[in-house]
């Protein structure tokens, strides 16, 4: 590990936290970010300093509110989000379900923001976290419209089966992307858990690229895909039109 920069130190500190493992203690930090632990030590308070970590009562390390603040102002999220939420309130107001909006990074999708009823079936989505693009519904929107070398990556890479019902044939997802883009939505039935269905739509910016996508997430039982479609490609275009506008504003 000699050679290292500070940066790199830094950042494979942030890096050791996950949704599992949100609370370390110094010696998990230093194990995990692959340091010693007088550097680990060192760094980990110079971040707790500048907020970006904070150290409980009992001397474990969490992630500081200073780092969501820096966070919250990636310009993706925050005009995205901004454009997005009166829609996403709509649609939940109509159907007081999961309501999601998520991007692509990479070959995940990130989720920006979601808002969920107490009724809602429960899901393993959370704002700031990430999903494999071809198991849920904004994920199936997002790569197929992704560039062809994302699909490409993507389709001939081990596609991990989270149900029984995941669809793991890059054959078959290859269809099934084909099916998104000609009728305008996906529909994810229990590919991530069995008892949940996301219907999704894609959402474009003033140019026409697709750069997000809005799905509604409802029990699998009794759920009528086509029913929830045009609600949730009308909160797509909403958002569309919005998102159109304050960059048009912004230029």
């Amino acid at each position: 590990m000699s050679g290292r920069s500070v940066t790199s130190k830094v950042l494979a500190l942030l890096d050791a936290f996950t949704p599992a493992s949100p609370e370390l203690t110094l010696s998990e930090l230093a194990r995990r970010a692959g340091l010693s632990l007088p550097t680990a030590h060192r760094r980990a308070l110079e971040l707790v300093e500048w907020g970006a970590l904070e150290r409980g009562p009992d001397g474990r390390f969490h992630i500081g509110l200073r780092l969501w603040e820096v966070a919250s102002l990636a310009p993706r999220g925050l005009v995205l989000r901004e454009a997005a939420l009166p829609f996403l309130e709509d649609l939940y107001e109509v159907s007081h379900e999961n309501v999601q909006l998520a991007v692509r990074e990479g070959l995940e999708v990130v989720f920006v923001e979601r808002i969920a009823g107490r009724a809602a079936v429960p899901v393993l989505t959370r704002v700031g976290g990430r999903f494999a693009l071809h198991a849920t519904g904004v994920g199936m929107v997002l790569l197929a419209h992704a560039p062809a070398d994302v699909q490409e990556e993507m389709l001939s890479a081990p596609l991990q089966a989270y149900s029984r019902k995941t669809i793991t044939d890059p054959v078959r997802l290859r269809e099934v992307l084909a099916d998104v883009r000609r009728c305008g939505y996906a529909v994810s039935d229990g590919q991530v858990t069995v008892d949940a269905l996301s219907v999704a739509a894609p959402i474009h910016d003033a140019d026409g690229a697709v750069v997000a996508a809005v799905s509604l997430v409802v029990r699998a039982d009794n759920a009528q895909p086509s029913a929830l479609a045009p609600l949730v490609r009308a909160a797509a275009r909403g958002i569309s039109r919005s998102l159109a506008g304050r960059t048009a504003a912004q230029a």
